[in-house]
């Protein structure tokens, strides 16, 4: 049977020796303080044999925190999965991990399988993984250098039994620091990324760093959102531009990036992430929702040009 995965072992030096080919991560292995071979190695061993079963790998970023990145992710997500596709979510905000909130999860713990890897969490058809799942108290911080990240980020990416899927959505933390250098370096390949941001010329600034550190990195650019574009006023039903509108389409145009939409500031997308019901589901018939299937199906359409998706057969068609 399972067992629960409750904590993650401190991460152990590499000292060379023969390739271990574990399916599971250093971290959690019996074997991780006797053992003398090569851990670097073993990881991205690991993390290349659980992303070649992963057809598209596709990064949501943003340089600023606080833009509605882990909801855009959750949502878009949601979204693919509606459409019949095999979905993922890496939630890599190790200081914030906020996805499982979003789809009801928060408290849930991770089991490891027989065969010794970490068995993803699954709700509306999606399988999610992240740091929140291994909190003993939601309120608990994460204070870690960067050798603790980089570890962690090995387990959530080769540790995880992520199996085959069409779609994996990797929420990054905000900013271009460690966790992001450290996932594309892993990944080898990546997709594409998604940039989130909001019009507020503040968030516009930092929005433009992602589109120059995706290009640095040599990942493809999807696109830009623009979210939290404009507030429905529930009086007088006129629009109410709150935080202002048009920046994320004015940024996409002058860094030469498609922009792939809006999606109004939607007072019920609070209530319902914080309920963890996600509201492209819950409300898939909504303009709000319509905004995140539009995003979503440029995303696909993006994918789809580095080649088909049919290692997969979808679950159900739309």
């Amino acid at each position: 049977m399972p067992r629960e995965l409750n904590v993650i072992s401190q991460p152990g030096s590499s000292s060379g020796g023969d390739a271990c080919t574990y399916m599971w991560a250093c971290a959690i292995c019996d074997e991780n303080e006797t053992c003398q071979k090569d851990k670097e190695g073993h990881s991205r061993w690991l993390v290349a044999k659980r992303m070649e079963r992963i057809e598209y790998k596709v990064l949501v970023m943003s340089n600023k925190g606080g833009v509605g990145k882990s909801t855009c992710t959750t949502n878009l997500a949601v979204s693919l999965a509606l459409k019949g596709w095999h979905v993922g979510i890496c939630d890599m905000d190790i200081h914030g991990p906020n996805i499982p909130k979003m789809v009801g999860a928060e408290g849930q713990k991770l089991k490891i399988s027989t065969s010794g890897g970490i068995i993803p969490f699954q709700a509306y058809n999606m399988k999610i993984a992240s740091m929140s799942f291994l909190l003993q108290n939601s309120d608990d911080p994460i204070i870690w250098r960067d050798a603790y990240k980089y570890e962690f980020i090995n387990q959530l990416l080769g540790g995880v039994e992520w199996q085959d899927l069409n779609f994996l959505l990797i929420d990054l933390p905000p900013g271009t620091g460690n966790e992001s250098v450290t996932t594309i370096d892993l990944l080898g390949g990546v997709s594409g990324a998604v940039i989130i941001t909001t019009p507020q010329e503040v968030a516009l600034l930092d929005s433009r760093k992602s589109v120059t550190f995706c290009k640095d990195s040599e990942v493809p650019i999807i696109g830009i959102v623009e979210n939290m574009s404009g507030l429905e006023c529930p009086h007088c039903h006129k629009e109410v531009n709150v935080f202002r509108k048009g920046g994320g389409e004015a940024s996409a145009s002058d860094m030469g990036v498609p922009f792939l939409g809006r999606i109004p500031l939607d007072p019920d997308v609070v209530t319902q992430s914080d309920a963890g019901e996600p509201f492209a589901l819950f409300n898939s018939d909504s303009a709000t929702a319509q905004a995140y299937h539009d995003i979503a199906n440029q995303v696909e359409a993006f994918c789809k040009k580095s080649g088909s998706l049919v290692k997969l057969a979808p679950r159900q068609q739309h």
